[in-house]
């Protein structure tokens, strides 16, 4: 076999291990420097709490009644129920938000940044190649994250964003000279 012919295997299986290893230090970096959110920082995790039957008393302890009507037994019923975590779950809700729009908009510098580094060291095949595969996944990631909390119009700013970038590097790069 001739020492200069490498494995087409052994190339994809290189390309794989970069794009997965890429990717994984961009995402186990930013929760490093940014700190994700975590549920037990706002709401307190106990396994038994008091039951509160009454509006007055939810609210006042950072709930939000839920009223209702329900038969229990003969004349008593239930007249609500009270989401004790309601206050500090908003709160949660609102840090981990900001948070993912922190995160997402550093995935997609760095995935600008390691499209770019991929299609200039294009001189090996097999490290270009892996760093584009690796910008793609990274905005795929980046945008699943983000886009459950992004509106429509951020939605819209980020697609075209993108398809400008990308189409602009692949016509600077793959176009006729």
């Amino acid at each position: 076999m001739d020492k200069n012919h490498k494995p087409v295997i052994l190339s994809w299986a290189l390309i794989a291990s970069i794009v997965i290893v890429v990717n994984l230090f961009f995402n186990v970096s930013l929760d490093m420097i940014y700190g994700s959110p975590q549920y037990d920082e706002y709401c307190e995790t106990e396994r038994v709490r008091e039951v509160i039957q009454d509006e007055t008393q939810c609210v006042e302890n950072g709930g939000a009644w839920d009223s209702y009507s329900k038969p229990i037994s003969g004349d008593e019923y239930v007249s609500g129920y009270c989401d004790q975590q309601y206050e500090c779950r908003q709160d949660y809700e609102d840090a981990r938000e900001s948070y993912e729009k922190k995160v997402f908009i550093t995935l997609t510098i760095l995935g600008v940044i390691t499209l770019i580094a991929g299609t200039v060291l294009n001189s090996n095949v097999v490290v270009g190649s892996a760093l584009a595969l690796a910008a793609v996944l990274n905005f795929f990631i980046a945008s699943v994250r983000y886009w459950g909390s992004a509106n429509e119009i951020t939605k819209v700013v980020i697609l075209g964003i993108a398809l400008v970038s990308l189409i602009y590097i692949a016509y600077k790069k793959f176009g006729d000279k």
